[in-house]
Protein backbone atom coordinates (compact mmCIF):
# COMPACT_ATOMS: atom_id res chain seq x y z
CA UNK A 1 0.00 0.00 0.00
CA UNK A 2 1.27 3.48 -0.88
CA UNK A 3 2.37 5.74 1.97
CA UNK A 4 1.55 8.95 0.09
CA UNK A 5 -1.45 10.29 -1.76
CA UNK A 6 -1.01 12.52 -4.77
CA UNK A 7 -2.44 16.03 -4.38
CA UNK A 8 -3.64 18.38 -7.09
CA UNK A 9 -4.61 22.00 -6.43
CA UNK A 10 -7.44 23.75 -8.26
CA UNK A 11 -7.25 27.51 -7.74
CA UNK A 12 -3.81 29.11 -7.89
CA UNK A 13 -4.47 32.38 -6.11
CA UNK A 14 -2.86 33.90 -3.03
CA UNK A 15 -3.47 31.01 -0.59
CA UNK A 16 -2.22 28.31 -2.98
CA UNK A 17 1.40 29.28 -2.37
CA UNK A 18 0.95 28.65 1.35
CA UNK A 19 -0.36 25.12 0.77
CA UNK A 20 2.39 24.32 -1.74
CA UNK A 21 5.16 25.68 0.46
CA UNK A 22 4.06 23.90 3.64
CA UNK A 23 2.96 20.54 2.21
CA UNK A 24 6.50 19.03 2.37
CA UNK A 25 6.42 19.39 6.16
CA UNK A 26 3.92 16.54 6.37
CA UNK A 27 3.65 12.83 5.80
CA UNK A 28 1.00 11.24 3.62
CA UNK A 29 0.81 13.87 0.87
CA UNK A 30 2.77 14.89 -2.21
CA UNK A 31 1.90 17.96 -4.28
CA UNK A 32 1.96 16.92 -7.94
CA UNK A 33 -0.12 19.26 -10.10
CA UNK A 34 -2.10 22.48 -10.18
CA UNK A 35 -4.78 24.06 -12.35
CA UNK A 36 -6.70 27.31 -12.62
CA UNK A 37 -9.24 28.85 -14.98
CA UNK A 38 -6.45 31.35 -15.61
CA UNK A 39 -3.65 29.29 -17.22
CA UNK A 40 -1.07 31.96 -16.40
CA UNK A 41 -1.85 31.69 -12.67
CA UNK A 42 -1.40 27.91 -12.87
CA UNK A 43 1.84 28.26 -14.84
CA UNK A 44 3.23 30.66 -12.25
CA UNK A 45 2.58 28.29 -9.35
CA UNK A 46 3.74 25.24 -11.32
CA UNK A 47 7.04 26.92 -12.10
CA UNK A 48 7.45 28.26 -8.57
CA UNK A 49 6.91 24.91 -6.83
CA UNK A 50 8.05 22.51 -9.60
CA UNK A 51 4.59 21.05 -10.15
CA UNK A 52 2.85 19.87 -13.30
CA UNK A 53 0.50 22.40 -14.85
CA UNK A 54 -2.88 20.96 -15.82
CA UNK A 55 -6.21 22.15 -17.08
CA UNK A 56 -9.00 21.73 -14.52
CA UNK A 57 -10.43 18.80 -16.46
CA UNK A 58 -7.00 17.29 -16.97
CA UNK A 59 -6.28 17.42 -13.25
CA UNK A 60 -9.64 15.82 -12.41
CA UNK A 61 -8.88 12.94 -14.76
CA UNK A 62 -5.21 12.47 -13.78
CA UNK A 63 -4.43 8.99 -12.45
CA UNK A 64 -1.73 10.25 -10.07
CA UNK A 65 -4.06 12.68 -8.27
CA UNK A 66 -5.86 11.15 -5.29
CA UNK A 67 -6.92 14.33 -3.46
CA UNK A 68 -8.09 17.58 -5.02
CA UNK A 69 -7.48 20.67 -2.90
CA UNK A 70 -10.17 23.19 -3.76
CA UNK A 71 -8.74 26.71 -3.40
CA UNK A 72 -11.18 28.49 -5.69
CA UNK A 73 -13.26 31.48 -4.60
CA UNK A 74 -16.08 30.58 -2.14
CA UNK A 75 -18.81 30.92 -4.78
CA UNK A 76 -17.14 28.13 -6.79
CA UNK A 77 -16.44 25.75 -3.91
CA UNK A 78 -19.55 23.61 -4.34
CA UNK A 79 -19.27 23.15 -8.10
CA UNK A 80 -15.54 22.38 -8.11
CA UNK A 81 -15.84 19.95 -5.19
CA UNK A 82 -18.83 18.25 -6.84
CA UNK A 83 -16.89 17.72 -10.06
CA UNK A 84 -13.91 16.34 -8.17
CA UNK A 85 -16.04 13.90 -6.20
CA UNK A 86 -17.78 12.76 -9.38
CA UNK A 87 -14.32 12.13 -10.85
CA UNK A 88 -13.64 9.77 -7.94
CA UNK A 89 -11.26 12.08 -6.08
CA UNK A 90 -11.10 12.84 -2.39
CA UNK A 91 -11.64 16.56 -1.77
CA UNK A 92 -10.15 18.96 0.75
CA UNK A 93 -11.64 22.44 0.49
CA UNK A 94 -10.44 25.79 1.70
CA UNK A 95 -12.95 27.49 3.99
CA UNK A 96 -15.81 28.09 3.77
CA UNK A 97 -16.67 24.49 2.85
CA UNK A 98 -19.75 25.62 0.89
CA UNK A 99 -22.16 28.54 1.14
CA UNK A 100 -25.32 26.70 2.20
CA UNK A 101 -26.29 23.75 4.35
CA UNK A 102 -28.11 22.21 1.38
CA UNK A 103 -24.98 22.23 -0.78
CA UNK A 104 -22.94 20.76 2.06
CA UNK A 105 -25.37 17.91 2.61
CA UNK A 106 -25.39 17.20 -1.12
CA UNK A 107 -21.58 16.95 -1.26
CA UNK A 108 -21.43 14.69 1.80
CA UNK A 109 -24.05 12.37 0.32
CA UNK A 110 -22.33 12.33 -3.08
CA UNK A 111 -18.96 11.54 -1.46
CA UNK A 112 -20.56 8.69 0.47
CA UNK A 113 -21.98 7.22 -2.73
CA UNK A 114 -18.66 7.57 -4.55
CA UNK A 115 -16.66 6.13 -1.65
CA UNK A 116 -14.37 9.13 -1.21
CA UNK A 117 -13.53 11.49 1.66
CA UNK A 118 -14.36 15.18 2.01
CA UNK A 119 -12.55 17.53 4.37
CA UNK A 120 -12.38 21.26 4.86
CA UNK A 121 -10.23 23.98 6.35
CA UNK A 122 -9.70 25.61 8.71
CA UNK A 123 -7.15 23.36 10.36
CA UNK A 124 -5.65 26.00 12.65
CA UNK A 125 -7.56 24.48 15.58
CA UNK A 126 -5.01 21.65 15.37
CA UNK A 127 -2.30 24.09 16.52
CA UNK A 128 -0.46 23.63 19.77
CA UNK A 129 -2.14 26.45 21.70
CA UNK A 130 -5.67 25.44 20.75
CA UNK A 131 -5.06 21.76 21.50
CA UNK A 132 -3.62 22.76 24.88
CA UNK A 133 -6.83 24.72 25.51
CA UNK A 134 -8.78 21.60 24.56
CA UNK A 135 -6.73 19.58 27.07
CA UNK A 136 -7.36 22.14 29.84
CA UNK A 137 -11.12 22.18 29.20
CA UNK A 138 -11.39 18.40 28.96
CA UNK A 139 -9.43 17.99 32.21
CA UNK A 140 -12.01 20.06 34.10
CA UNK A 141 -9.32 22.45 35.36
CA UNK A 142 -11.49 25.53 34.78
CA UNK A 143 -14.80 23.79 35.33
CA UNK A 144 -17.67 23.78 32.86
CA UNK A 145 -17.43 26.62 30.31
CA UNK A 146 -20.45 28.87 30.82
CA UNK A 147 -19.73 31.82 28.52
CA UNK A 148 -17.16 33.57 26.39
CA UNK A 149 -16.33 36.26 23.88
CA UNK A 150 -14.47 36.38 20.60
CA UNK A 151 -13.62 39.26 18.28
CA UNK A 152 -12.16 39.41 14.78
CA UNK A 153 -12.06 43.02 13.67
CA UNK A 154 -10.00 45.12 11.27
CA UNK A 155 -10.55 47.53 8.41
CA UNK A 156 -10.81 44.97 5.64
CA UNK A 157 -8.80 43.21 2.98
CA UNK A 158 -8.73 45.94 0.36
CA UNK A 159 -5.63 47.43 1.97
CA UNK A 160 -3.36 44.47 1.15
CA UNK A 161 -5.01 41.76 -0.96
CA UNK A 162 -4.24 41.96 -4.71
CA UNK A 163 -7.80 40.97 -5.68
CA UNK A 164 -10.08 41.70 -2.70
CA UNK A 165 -13.39 41.93 -4.59
CA UNK A 166 -14.82 38.57 -3.50
CA UNK A 167 -14.39 39.41 0.19
CA UNK A 168 -17.26 41.90 -0.14
CA UNK A 169 -19.65 39.73 -2.15
CA UNK A 170 -22.33 37.29 -0.92
CA UNK A 171 -20.60 34.21 0.43
CA UNK A 172 -17.82 36.19 2.06
CA UNK A 173 -17.73 39.09 4.53
CA UNK A 174 -16.07 38.72 7.93
CA UNK A 175 -18.41 35.98 9.16
CA UNK A 176 -17.95 33.57 6.26
CA UNK A 177 -14.33 34.51 5.56
CA UNK A 178 -12.83 34.73 9.06
CA UNK A 179 -15.66 33.30 11.12
CA UNK A 180 -14.73 29.69 10.24
CA UNK A 181 -11.53 29.97 12.31
CA UNK A 182 -13.44 31.14 15.37
CA UNK A 183 -16.54 28.97 15.08
CA UNK A 184 -14.54 25.82 14.26
CA UNK A 185 -12.28 26.34 17.27
CA UNK A 186 -15.28 26.93 19.52
CA UNK A 187 -16.93 23.74 18.26
CA UNK A 188 -13.79 21.64 18.83
CA UNK A 189 -13.54 23.10 22.34
CA UNK A 190 -17.20 23.21 23.41
CA UNK A 191 -19.16 21.02 21.01
CA UNK A 192 -22.04 21.94 18.69
CA UNK A 193 -24.17 25.09 18.68
CA UNK A 194 -27.89 25.04 19.46
CA UNK A 195 -29.11 28.47 18.25
CA UNK A 196 -27.85 31.91 17.27
CA UNK A 197 -28.99 35.52 17.15
CA UNK A 198 -27.35 38.50 15.43
CA UNK A 199 -27.42 42.08 14.18
CA UNK A 200 -25.48 43.23 11.09
CA UNK A 201 -24.84 46.27 8.92
CA UNK A 202 -22.97 47.61 5.87
CA UNK A 203 -21.52 50.92 7.08
CA UNK A 204 -19.47 51.57 3.91
CA UNK A 205 -21.28 50.83 0.65
CA UNK A 206 -18.04 51.09 -1.37
CA UNK A 207 -14.44 50.11 -0.73
CA UNK A 208 -11.34 51.57 -2.39
CA UNK A 209 -8.52 49.17 -3.21
CA UNK A 210 -5.20 50.34 -1.75
CA UNK A 211 -2.99 47.48 -2.94
CA UNK A 212 -0.97 47.56 -6.16
CA UNK A 213 -1.60 47.16 -9.07
CA UNK A 214 -5.32 47.98 -8.72
CA UNK A 215 -4.84 51.00 -6.49
CA UNK A 216 -7.86 53.30 -6.55
CA UNK A 217 -10.40 50.86 -8.00
CA UNK A 218 -13.74 50.74 -6.20
CA UNK A 219 -15.66 47.71 -4.92
CA UNK A 220 -19.41 47.69 -4.30
CA UNK A 221 -20.08 46.01 -0.94
CA UNK A 222 -22.86 43.42 -1.17
CA UNK A 223 -22.66 41.62 2.18
CA UNK A 224 -22.63 42.77 5.84
CA UNK A 225 -19.21 43.87 7.07
CA UNK A 226 -20.12 44.40 10.75
CA UNK A 227 -21.84 41.58 12.63
CA UNK A 228 -22.54 41.09 16.33
CA UNK A 229 -23.80 37.62 17.19
CA UNK A 230 -24.52 35.42 20.17
CA UNK A 231 -24.24 31.63 20.08
CA UNK A 232 -25.90 29.26 22.52
CA UNK A 233 -24.13 25.90 22.62
CA UNK A 234 -25.77 22.55 23.32
CA UNK A 235 -23.56 22.41 26.41
CA UNK A 236 -25.28 25.54 27.74
CA UNK A 237 -22.37 27.93 27.12
CA UNK A 238 -23.26 31.32 25.63
CA UNK A 239 -20.55 33.01 23.53
CA UNK A 240 -20.63 36.36 21.75
CA UNK A 241 -18.90 37.01 18.41
CA UNK A 242 -17.95 40.42 17.07
CA UNK A 243 -16.83 40.31 13.43
CA UNK A 244 -16.14 43.52 11.51
CA UNK A 245 -14.17 45.07 8.67
CA UNK A 246 -15.17 48.57 9.79
CA UNK A 247 -12.78 48.92 12.76
CA UNK A 248 -9.48 50.80 12.63
CA UNK A 249 -8.28 49.81 16.11
CA UNK A 250 -9.49 47.89 19.15
CA UNK A 251 -8.23 46.19 22.32
CA UNK A 252 -10.59 43.23 22.45
CA UNK A 253 -9.04 39.81 22.98
CA UNK A 254 -9.34 37.31 20.15
CA UNK A 255 -11.08 34.70 22.28
CA UNK A 256 -11.83 34.24 25.97
CA UNK A 257 -13.78 31.42 27.61
CA UNK A 258 -15.11 31.63 31.14
CA UNK A 259 -15.50 28.51 33.26
CA UNK A 260 -17.01 27.81 36.67
CA UNK A 261 -13.53 27.66 38.23
CA UNK A 262 -11.38 29.81 35.96
CA UNK A 263 -10.87 31.43 32.55
CA UNK A 264 -9.02 30.76 29.32
CA UNK A 265 -7.44 33.56 27.26
CA UNK A 266 -6.81 32.02 23.84
CA UNK A 267 -4.63 33.33 20.98
CA UNK A 268 -5.98 34.16 17.53
CA UNK A 269 -7.57 30.98 16.09
CA UNK A 270 -6.50 32.16 12.63
CA UNK A 271 -3.03 30.91 13.62
CA UNK A 272 -1.64 27.68 15.08
CA UNK A 273 0.37 29.13 17.96
CA UNK A 274 0.40 31.92 20.51
CA UNK A 275 0.15 32.27 24.25
CA UNK A 276 -2.60 30.53 26.16
CA UNK A 277 -3.27 32.06 29.58
CA UNK A 278 -5.25 30.06 32.14
CA UNK A 279 -6.49 31.51 35.40
CA UNK A 280 -8.19 29.98 38.39
CA UNK A 281 -10.35 31.89 40.86
CA UNK A 282 -7.45 34.07 41.99
CA UNK A 283 -4.43 34.09 39.66
CA UNK A 284 -2.74 32.88 36.49
CA UNK A 285 -2.06 29.14 36.56
CA UNK A 286 1.36 27.76 35.63
CA UNK A 287 0.80 25.42 32.69
CA UNK A 288 2.54 22.05 32.36
CA UNK A 289 5.28 21.74 29.73
CA UNK A 290 3.65 21.33 26.32
CA UNK A 291 5.95 20.47 23.41
CA UNK A 292 3.32 20.40 20.70
CA UNK A 293 5.12 20.57 17.33
CA UNK A 294 2.32 22.54 15.65
CA UNK A 295 2.90 25.42 18.02
CA UNK A 296 6.58 25.93 17.20
CA UNK A 297 7.32 29.32 15.60
CA UNK A 298 8.41 28.70 12.01
CA UNK A 299 7.56 31.76 9.91
CA UNK A 300 8.27 35.48 10.00
CA UNK A 301 5.24 37.66 9.38
CA UNK A 302 5.28 40.91 7.41
CA UNK A 303 5.58 42.87 10.65
CA UNK A 304 8.71 40.95 11.63
CA UNK A 305 6.99 38.86 14.33
CA UNK A 306 7.44 35.09 14.33
CA UNK A 307 4.37 32.88 14.09
CA UNK A 308 3.44 29.21 13.83
CA UNK A 309 2.06 28.30 10.42
CA UNK A 310 1.22 24.68 9.65
CA UNK A 311 -1.59 24.99 7.12
CA UNK A 312 -2.04 21.70 5.30
CA UNK A 313 -1.98 19.85 8.65
CA UNK A 314 -5.67 19.11 8.14
CA UNK A 315 -5.02 17.89 4.61
CA UNK A 316 -2.21 15.63 5.82
CA UNK A 317 -4.39 14.30 8.64
CA UNK A 318 -7.10 13.45 6.10
CA UNK A 319 -4.62 11.70 3.80
CA UNK A 320 -3.20 9.62 6.65
CA UNK A 321 -6.72 8.87 7.89
CA UNK A 322 -7.57 7.51 4.43
CA UNK A 323 -4.43 5.35 4.45
CA UNK A 324 -4.99 4.20 8.05
CA UNK A 325 -8.75 3.72 7.84
CA UNK A 326 -9.70 6.14 10.63
CA UNK A 327 -11.82 9.33 10.83
CA UNK A 328 -10.12 12.60 9.88
CA UNK A 329 -10.33 15.62 12.13
CA UNK A 330 -11.35 18.31 9.60
CA UNK A 331 -14.53 16.38 8.96
CA UNK A 332 -17.33 17.39 6.59
CA UNK A 333 -19.83 17.13 9.44
CA UNK A 334 -17.97 19.75 11.47
CA UNK A 335 -17.49 21.93 8.38
CA UNK A 336 -21.20 21.64 7.60
CA UNK A 337 -22.14 22.56 11.16
CA UNK A 338 -19.94 25.65 11.11
CA UNK A 339 -21.56 26.69 7.81
CA UNK A 340 -24.93 26.21 9.49
CA UNK A 341 -23.80 28.44 12.37
CA UNK A 342 -22.48 31.20 10.11
CA UNK A 343 -25.31 31.26 7.60
CA UNK A 344 -27.79 31.18 10.49
CA UNK A 345 -26.03 34.22 12.00
CA UNK A 346 -26.56 36.08 8.72
CA UNK A 347 -30.15 34.86 8.54
CA UNK A 348 -30.81 36.03 12.10
CA UNK A 349 -29.42 39.47 11.27
CA UNK A 350 -31.69 39.64 8.23
CA UNK A 351 -34.86 38.42 9.94
CA UNK A 352 -34.38 39.85 13.44
CA UNK A 353 -35.14 36.47 15.02
CA UNK A 354 -33.13 33.75 16.74
CA UNK A 355 -32.37 30.81 14.44
CA UNK A 356 -32.20 27.19 15.59
CA UNK A 357 -29.43 25.08 14.08
CA UNK A 358 -30.51 22.16 11.88
CA UNK A 359 -27.18 20.29 11.98
CA UNK A 360 -24.87 18.94 14.63
CA UNK A 361 -21.49 17.19 14.81
CA UNK A 362 -19.10 15.39 17.11
CA UNK A 363 -15.96 17.09 18.38
CA UNK A 364 -12.92 15.81 16.47
CA UNK A 365 -10.37 13.67 18.26
CA UNK A 366 -7.80 15.75 20.11
CA UNK A 367 -4.43 16.11 18.34
CA UNK A 368 -2.00 15.67 21.21
CA UNK A 369 1.80 15.95 20.99
CA UNK A 370 2.31 12.36 19.88
CA UNK A 371 -0.41 12.47 17.22
CA UNK A 372 0.90 15.79 15.91
CA UNK A 373 4.44 14.44 15.55
CA UNK A 374 3.07 11.51 13.57
CA UNK A 375 1.75 13.99 10.99
CA UNK A 376 5.17 15.47 10.34
CA UNK A 377 7.75 14.26 7.83
CA UNK A 378 10.64 12.31 9.34
CA UNK A 379 13.13 15.15 8.95
CA UNK A 380 11.04 17.18 11.39
CA UNK A 381 12.14 14.81 14.18
CA UNK A 382 15.81 15.59 13.71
Amino acid sequence: MTNKLGVGVIGCGHISAVYMRLAPLFRGIEMRACADVDPEAARKRADEFKLRQETVEGLLQADDIDIVVNLTIPAAHYEVSRRAIEAGKHVYSEKPFVLSVEDGKALIELAKRRGVRVGSAPDTFLGGSHQLARSVIDSGAVGKIVSGTCHVMSHGMEHWHPNPDFFFKPGAGPVLDLGPYYVTNLVQLLGPVKRVGALASIPAKERVIRSQARYGERIIVETPTTIHAVMEFVSGAVVTLGASWDVWHHKHANMELYGEKGSLHLPDPNFFGGDLIVTNEEKVVDMPKWNHPLGVLNQQANDGQMLANYRTAGLADMALAILEGRPHRCSPQMALHTIDVMTSILKSAQTGSFVDLTTTCERPDMLDEKAARQLLAEREFA
